[in-house]
């Protein structure tokens, strides 16, 4: 016998109006959700930049220099990458990471490639406007935001501390310290920015416990929010504190306590992530690794241990992707995306502590994946498609770091 419900609709009558309601509202949930995941996934180009005329930008350009190597002979990469760092910078005197209006903003971590890209090539006087809105920009705690409004009005929100801001901003000093030729200029620089150095240092010597322990948990350049400590955010640290070592020494003051502390430091980093294989957080798998190994070695800090440089030369077996190049971390979602300042920063690496033919490998993926007006684009999808943001402060800047370095070594002074 049919059971049938008040008002005459049978069970089963029930049940089908039911199901075909439920098909109805996920029929409309994947029609509002598959534009936004296909989106997430297949970013669209956005190359929106600030114009610069062509004699300013040659002007600009003749008054430093350009690095070479043969390798990329005919190549316009690494003079775009210059020009788009200027065309960056100019509107506000400091470069912000993109054009686009969500990208207009100074991060400390971006603008520390700029600098050093900027002392590299002789463009001392950006380099050291970067390095002014940094010190102007940090409080007595030493603890840098992570972002700013490029016209040095604060914070564009809440987004609130990221830890390794102290440690890039020693090792940009540090950066434009190792170009100058003079002992006296060197000393001179430091004199400016004494105040970055020594705020800074504080900062980080209070969150790690003068080397003891680990830094509390902040965002690194993932920019999500974190539970545990990374070890990306550790090995900037420690950058900051080596970078600061060279920086005290130059400027004659003596501080044997920072090295002990910075010596502590890396003990305590190699304590916590070496056992499994320098992950992402402490006791993940060794499949999490990311940048944090390359943030290890030169040009930004110098481990010497060698299962750091073993962890960094596997990492891209867990990081690469479909179109060739890497992604953020081994961890990262698995969209088929690849990152440029990713591949930038580990042609960095490559550069001191790899092979040339690595570092040339991927500056000439690099270069093969730039848009048609020659912009370095911040994601490339698995077909070789670039997407999202491009020009890109730090990939820019990172490709002519990467070229200075074959060209003329690393962690060299200008003769």
């Amino acid at each position: 016998m049919t059971q049938v419900e008040p008002g005459g609709m049978t069970i089963a009558g029930l049940t089908r109006r039911t199901s075909a309601a439920l098909f109805v509202l996920l029929l409309l949930a994947c029609c509002y959700l598959a534009p936004r995941f296909w989106a997430q996934h297949n970013p669209p180009l956005d190359a929106t930049t600030l114009a610069v005329p062509g004699p300013a930008q040659d002007s600009w350009l003749a008054a430093g220099r350009a690095p070479e190597i043969s390798e990329l002979a005919g190549s316009t990469m690494v003079r775009d990458a210059l020009v788009d760092l200027n065309a960056l910078s100019r509107q506000y005197g400091v470069p912000v990471a993109g054009w686009s209006a969500t990208w207009r903003y100074f991060w400390p971590r971006d603008s520390a490639f700029a600098v050093s890209a900027f002392a590299r090539t002789g463009h001392t006087v950006e380099a050291r406007r970067i390095l002014t809105f940094l010190q102007d920009s940090q409080p007595p705690s030493g603890l840098f935001q992570a972002r700013y409004r490029p016209d040095g009005s604060g914070a564009p929100d809440q987004r609130g501390v990221q830890l390794d801001g102290s440690g890039w901003a020693i090792w940009a000093l540090d950066q434009v310290a190792l170009q100058l030729r003079s002992t006296s200029e060197r000393q001179l620089l430091i004199y400016d920015f004494r105040l970055l150095l020594d705020r800074s240092v504080a900062a980080i010597l209070s969150s790690v416990r003068d080397g003891e322990t680990l830094p509390a948990p902040s965002p690194d350049y993932w920019e999500t929010p974190v539970e545990r400590v990374t070890l990306a955010t550790c090995a900037v640290l420690l950058a900051g504190l080596r970078s600061a070592e060279r920086l005290y020494d130059l400027a004659g003051v003596q501080q044997p306590s920072l090295r002990a502390a910075a010596d502590r430091f890396e003990r305590t980093i190699l304590a916590s992530f070496a056992g499994d294989g320098f992950p992402r957080h402490p006791g993940g798998p060794a499949r999490s690794v990311d940048l944090g190994a390359a943030f290890l070695l030169r040009p930004f800090a110098a481990s010497s241990d060698p299962a750091a440089v073993q962890a960094w030369r596997r990492s891209p077996t867990f990081m690469r992707r479909p179109a060739g190049g890497l992604a953020p971390g081994g961890t990262w979602r698995r969209d088929g995306i690849s990152w440029t300042p990713t591949v930038a920063s580990y042609a960095m690496v490559e550069a001191c502590e790899g092979s040339r033919t690595g570092a040339v490998e991927r500056l000439r993926w690099l270069d093969r994946h730039r848009t048609t007006n020659g912009h370095l684009p911040e994601k490339v999808l698995g077909d070789g498609r670039p997407a999202s943001v491009a020009p890109v402060t730090w990939t820019a800047a990172a490709v002519v770091i990467t070229v200075d370095q074959l060209q003329r070594g690393c962690d060299i002074a200008i003769r």
